[in-house]
Protein backbone atom coordinates (compact mmCIF):
# COMPACT_ATOMS: atom_id res chain seq x y z
CA UNK A 1 0.00 0.00 0.00
CA UNK A 2 1.75 3.38 -1.03
CA UNK A 3 1.70 6.04 1.87
CA UNK A 4 1.72 9.60 0.31
CA UNK A 5 3.33 12.63 2.24
CA UNK A 6 4.11 16.08 1.71
CA UNK A 7 4.01 16.08 -2.35
CA UNK A 8 5.22 19.91 -3.10
CA UNK A 9 5.02 19.76 -7.15
CA UNK A 10 2.65 17.93 -9.68
CA UNK A 11 4.42 17.47 -12.73
CA UNK A 12 4.52 16.44 -16.44
CA UNK A 13 6.03 13.92 -18.70
CA UNK A 14 7.67 15.21 -22.19
CA UNK A 15 7.64 13.24 -25.21
CA UNK A 16 10.96 11.93 -26.29
CA UNK A 17 12.39 12.98 -29.16
CA UNK A 18 12.42 11.14 -32.37
CA UNK A 19 15.15 7.58 -32.41
CA UNK A 20 16.77 6.03 -34.67
CA UNK A 21 17.05 2.52 -34.75
CA UNK A 22 19.12 1.99 -32.32
CA UNK A 23 17.46 3.50 -29.68
CA UNK A 24 19.93 6.82 -29.81
CA UNK A 25 18.08 10.16 -30.08
CA UNK A 26 18.74 12.21 -33.21
CA UNK A 27 18.40 15.24 -30.87
CA UNK A 28 18.77 16.52 -27.69
CA UNK A 29 15.38 17.03 -26.01
CA UNK A 30 15.38 20.12 -24.38
CA UNK A 31 12.84 19.54 -22.12
CA UNK A 32 14.30 16.53 -20.62
CA UNK A 33 17.47 18.00 -20.65
CA UNK A 34 16.44 20.95 -18.43
CA UNK A 35 14.75 18.41 -16.16
CA UNK A 36 17.28 15.63 -16.02
CA UNK A 37 20.63 18.12 -16.23
CA UNK A 38 20.88 18.64 -12.17
CA UNK A 39 24.43 20.50 -12.25
CA UNK A 40 23.03 22.73 -14.48
CA UNK A 41 19.76 23.15 -12.54
CA UNK A 42 21.78 23.88 -9.30
CA UNK A 43 24.38 26.58 -10.10
CA UNK A 44 25.62 26.39 -6.85
CA UNK A 45 26.54 22.68 -6.94
CA UNK A 46 29.88 22.92 -6.49
CA UNK A 47 29.46 24.71 -3.02
CA UNK A 48 27.27 21.73 -1.37
CA UNK A 49 29.46 19.22 -3.24
CA UNK A 50 32.60 21.43 -1.32
CA UNK A 51 30.55 20.27 2.17
CA UNK A 52 30.32 16.51 1.18
CA UNK A 53 33.95 16.12 0.80
CA UNK A 54 34.71 18.10 4.05
CA UNK A 55 32.23 16.50 5.76
CA UNK A 56 33.48 13.30 4.67
CA UNK A 57 37.42 13.85 5.23
CA UNK A 58 35.94 14.76 9.16
CA UNK A 59 34.31 11.26 8.96
CA UNK A 60 37.08 9.50 7.64
CA UNK A 61 39.65 11.55 10.61
CA UNK A 62 37.29 10.44 13.26
CA UNK A 63 36.31 6.82 12.31
CA UNK A 64 38.87 5.64 9.85
CA UNK A 65 36.96 2.98 7.33
CA UNK A 66 38.40 -0.80 6.87
CA UNK A 67 38.53 -1.22 3.03
CA UNK A 68 36.98 -4.71 1.63
CA UNK A 69 37.48 -5.69 -1.86
CA UNK A 70 34.03 -7.51 -3.46
CA UNK A 71 36.16 -7.58 -6.69
CA UNK A 72 39.57 -7.48 -8.79
CA UNK A 73 38.83 -4.26 -10.34
CA UNK A 74 40.40 -1.14 -8.66
CA UNK A 75 37.25 0.49 -7.92
CA UNK A 76 35.35 -2.78 -6.60
CA UNK A 77 35.94 -1.67 -2.96
CA UNK A 78 33.47 -0.65 -0.11
CA UNK A 79 34.48 1.56 2.67
CA UNK A 80 33.32 -0.15 5.94
CA UNK A 81 32.51 2.37 9.35
CA UNK A 82 31.98 -0.62 12.04
CA UNK A 83 29.48 0.07 14.42
CA UNK A 84 30.58 -3.46 16.59
CA UNK A 85 29.56 -6.81 16.53
CA UNK A 86 26.18 -7.68 15.58
CA UNK A 87 25.40 -4.20 14.82
CA UNK A 88 22.47 -3.88 11.95
CA UNK A 89 23.89 -2.52 8.46
CA UNK A 90 23.02 0.20 6.00
CA UNK A 91 24.48 0.57 2.67
CA UNK A 92 24.99 3.59 0.97
CA UNK A 93 25.20 3.50 -2.89
CA UNK A 94 26.67 6.88 -4.00
CA UNK A 95 25.42 9.23 -7.42
CA UNK A 96 26.72 10.87 -9.63
CA UNK A 97 24.80 9.46 -13.06
CA UNK A 98 26.56 6.21 -12.97
CA UNK A 99 29.50 8.43 -14.36
CA UNK A 100 31.17 10.21 -11.93
CA UNK A 101 32.53 10.31 -8.14
CA UNK A 102 33.13 7.27 -5.48
CA UNK A 103 32.84 6.38 -1.43
CA UNK A 104 34.91 8.96 -0.82
CA UNK A 105 32.91 11.63 -1.04
CA UNK A 106 29.85 10.46 0.81
CA UNK A 107 31.92 9.11 4.21
CA UNK A 108 29.95 12.00 6.08
CA UNK A 109 26.90 9.80 5.73
CA UNK A 110 28.29 7.16 8.78
CA UNK A 111 28.96 8.94 11.68
CA UNK A 112 25.30 10.22 12.34
CA UNK A 113 24.39 6.69 12.10
CA UNK A 114 27.19 5.26 13.56
CA UNK A 115 25.21 6.98 16.82
CA UNK A 116 22.65 5.18 16.08
CA UNK A 117 24.89 1.75 16.74
CA UNK A 118 24.15 1.20 13.37
CA UNK A 119 27.13 -0.23 10.62
CA UNK A 120 27.89 1.98 7.34
CA UNK A 121 29.21 0.47 4.13
CA UNK A 122 29.49 2.34 0.80
CA UNK A 123 31.03 0.93 -2.24
CA UNK A 124 32.49 2.24 -5.16
CA UNK A 125 31.64 0.80 -8.10
CA UNK A 126 33.35 1.48 -12.18
CA UNK A 127 32.29 4.13 -13.85
CA UNK A 128 30.08 4.99 -17.75
CA UNK A 129 31.49 5.47 -20.06
CA UNK A 130 33.93 2.74 -18.90
CA UNK A 131 31.29 0.03 -18.37
CA UNK A 132 27.91 -0.25 -19.45
CA UNK A 133 25.26 0.41 -16.61
CA UNK A 134 24.38 -3.44 -16.33
CA UNK A 135 27.64 -3.99 -15.28
CA UNK A 136 27.29 -1.42 -12.53
CA UNK A 137 23.84 -2.71 -11.43
CA UNK A 138 26.27 -6.10 -10.96
CA UNK A 139 28.35 -4.88 -8.98
CA UNK A 140 26.07 -2.64 -6.62
CA UNK A 141 24.67 -6.56 -6.21
CA UNK A 142 28.31 -8.24 -5.53
CA UNK A 143 28.92 -5.07 -3.00
CA UNK A 144 25.71 -5.92 -0.82
CA UNK A 145 26.23 -9.68 -1.67
CA UNK A 146 29.69 -9.38 0.01
CA UNK A 147 27.99 -7.49 2.94
CA UNK A 148 25.35 -10.16 3.18
CA UNK A 149 27.82 -12.67 3.56
CA UNK A 150 30.06 -11.15 6.04
CA UNK A 151 26.72 -9.80 8.36
CA UNK A 152 24.70 -12.79 7.98
CA UNK A 153 21.91 -10.33 6.73
CA UNK A 154 20.19 -8.56 4.48
CA UNK A 155 20.96 -4.68 4.55
CA UNK A 156 18.91 -2.07 4.33
CA UNK A 157 20.34 -0.06 1.11
CA UNK A 158 19.56 3.37 0.79
CA UNK A 159 21.51 5.45 -2.07
CA UNK A 160 21.06 9.01 -3.61
CA UNK A 161 20.45 9.78 -7.68
CA UNK A 162 21.98 6.88 -9.50
CA UNK A 163 22.44 5.22 -6.05
CA UNK A 164 18.53 5.53 -5.70
CA UNK A 165 18.30 3.45 -8.96
CA UNK A 166 20.45 0.96 -7.66
CA UNK A 167 19.01 0.93 -4.10
CA UNK A 168 15.53 -0.02 -5.50
CA UNK A 169 17.03 -2.49 -7.69
CA UNK A 170 18.76 -4.40 -5.02
CA UNK A 171 15.15 -4.70 -3.57
CA UNK A 172 13.69 -5.92 -5.96
CA UNK A 173 16.30 -8.89 -5.93
CA UNK A 174 15.84 -9.40 -2.66
CA UNK A 175 19.05 -8.52 -1.28
CA UNK A 176 18.20 -5.68 0.75
CA UNK A 177 15.50 -5.59 3.93
CA UNK A 178 14.07 -2.48 3.26
CA UNK A 179 15.30 0.04 0.50
CA UNK A 180 15.32 4.13 1.21
CA UNK A 181 16.04 5.80 -2.00
CA UNK A 182 17.08 9.44 -2.63
CA UNK A 183 16.18 11.38 -5.77
CA UNK A 184 16.18 7.79 -7.38
CA UNK A 185 15.90 7.85 -11.24
CA UNK A 186 13.52 4.77 -11.76
CA UNK A 187 12.61 4.48 -15.17
CA UNK A 188 16.06 5.53 -17.68
CA UNK A 189 14.21 6.22 -20.84
CA UNK A 190 13.87 9.76 -20.22
CA UNK A 191 17.50 9.97 -19.61
CA UNK A 192 18.19 8.65 -23.63
CA UNK A 193 17.62 12.25 -25.88
CA UNK A 194 20.07 14.03 -23.10
CA UNK A 195 23.54 14.85 -22.68
CA UNK A 196 23.78 12.58 -19.58
CA UNK A 197 23.43 9.58 -22.43
CA UNK A 198 26.79 10.40 -23.77
CA UNK A 199 28.66 8.25 -21.29
CA UNK A 200 25.58 5.77 -20.79
CA UNK A 201 25.02 5.23 -24.57
CA UNK A 202 21.66 3.75 -23.23
CA UNK A 203 18.75 2.55 -25.68
CA UNK A 204 15.46 2.20 -25.42
CA UNK A 205 15.60 -1.49 -24.87
CA UNK A 206 18.68 -1.05 -22.51
CA UNK A 207 16.59 1.56 -20.15
CA UNK A 208 13.81 -0.18 -20.20
CA UNK A 209 15.22 -3.36 -19.33
CA UNK A 210 17.51 -1.50 -16.72
CA UNK A 211 14.58 0.54 -14.53
CA UNK A 212 13.22 -0.61 -11.73
CA UNK A 213 9.61 0.57 -11.90
CA UNK A 214 8.79 -1.81 -14.61
CA UNK A 215 10.47 -5.05 -12.61
CA UNK A 216 8.35 -7.24 -10.94
CA UNK A 217 7.47 -5.62 -7.15
CA UNK A 218 8.94 -7.19 -4.42
CA UNK A 219 5.38 -7.81 -2.59
CA UNK A 220 5.84 -6.95 1.12
CA UNK A 221 9.18 -4.79 1.02
CA UNK A 222 9.70 -1.92 2.39
CA UNK A 223 10.46 1.10 -0.76
CA UNK A 224 10.81 4.89 0.90
CA UNK A 225 11.01 6.99 -2.08
CA UNK A 226 12.52 10.59 -1.03
CA UNK A 227 13.05 14.09 -3.24
CA UNK A 228 13.71 17.42 -2.58
CA UNK A 229 10.89 19.45 -2.84
CA UNK A 230 12.56 22.04 -4.44
CA UNK A 231 13.80 19.90 -7.27
CA UNK A 232 12.65 19.29 -11.19
CA UNK A 233 9.22 18.37 -11.81
CA UNK A 234 10.64 15.53 -13.43
CA UNK A 235 12.70 14.15 -10.55
CA UNK A 236 9.65 14.38 -8.10
CA UNK A 237 7.74 12.52 -10.65
CA UNK A 238 10.22 9.89 -10.67
CA UNK A 239 9.94 9.23 -6.56
CA UNK A 240 6.07 9.61 -6.79
CA UNK A 241 5.52 7.18 -9.65
CA UNK A 242 7.70 5.02 -8.31
CA UNK A 243 6.11 4.28 -4.37
CA UNK A 244 2.66 4.53 -6.64
CA UNK A 245 3.63 1.43 -9.23
CA UNK A 246 5.68 -0.85 -6.37
CA UNK A 247 2.89 0.70 -3.46
CA UNK A 248 -0.23 -0.46 -5.72
CA UNK A 249 1.36 -4.13 -6.09
CA UNK A 250 1.69 -5.09 -2.61
CA UNK A 251 4.84 -3.27 -1.53
CA UNK A 252 4.89 -0.76 1.39
CA UNK A 253 6.56 2.30 0.10
CA UNK A 254 6.35 5.45 0.97
CA UNK A 255 6.84 8.69 -0.81
CA UNK A 256 7.90 12.34 0.87
CA UNK A 257 9.16 15.57 -0.95
CA UNK A 258 11.34 17.11 1.50
CA UNK A 259 9.95 21.40 1.17
CA UNK A 260 13.10 23.36 0.11
CA UNK A 261 15.89 20.98 -0.57
CA UNK A 262 17.74 20.72 -4.35
CA UNK A 263 18.80 17.25 -5.93
CA UNK A 264 22.31 18.32 -3.73
CA UNK A 265 21.07 19.69 -0.62
CA UNK A 266 18.29 16.62 -0.35
CA UNK A 267 21.41 15.02 1.47
CA UNK A 268 21.63 17.40 4.25
CA UNK A 269 19.50 15.55 6.65
CA UNK A 270 22.13 12.79 6.28
CA UNK A 271 24.85 15.05 8.54
CA UNK A 272 22.19 15.61 11.48
CA UNK A 273 22.71 12.42 14.09
CA UNK A 274 18.82 13.52 14.74
CA UNK A 275 17.30 14.38 11.36
CA UNK A 276 13.95 12.28 10.45
CA UNK A 277 15.81 10.84 7.87
CA UNK A 278 18.89 9.73 9.36
CA UNK A 279 16.28 8.22 12.25
CA UNK A 280 14.26 6.37 9.88
CA UNK A 281 17.56 4.31 8.70
CA UNK A 282 18.33 3.35 12.01
CA UNK A 283 15.13 2.25 12.52
CA UNK A 284 14.52 0.30 9.50
CA UNK A 285 18.07 -1.41 10.21
CA UNK A 286 17.44 -2.28 13.82
CA UNK A 287 13.86 -3.22 12.78
CA UNK A 288 14.88 -5.32 9.75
Amino acid sequence: MAVIMADQSSGSRALLADEDVTGKPQDTDAVLEAQYNNRALVPDHPAVMARWKTGSETARAAHPPQVLKYGPGERERIDWFDAGDGAPVVVFLHGGYWQALDAGWFSFVAPPLLAHGVSVAIPTYDLAPSVRLGRIVDQARAAVDLIRDRTGAAPVVSGHSAGGHMAACLLADGRASAAVSISGVFDLEPLIPTSLNVALDLNTAEAEALSPIRWPTPVGAILDCIVGGAESEAFVDQSRAMAARWGDAGAKTRFEALPDLNHFTVLDPLFDTDSALVKRLADLAHRC
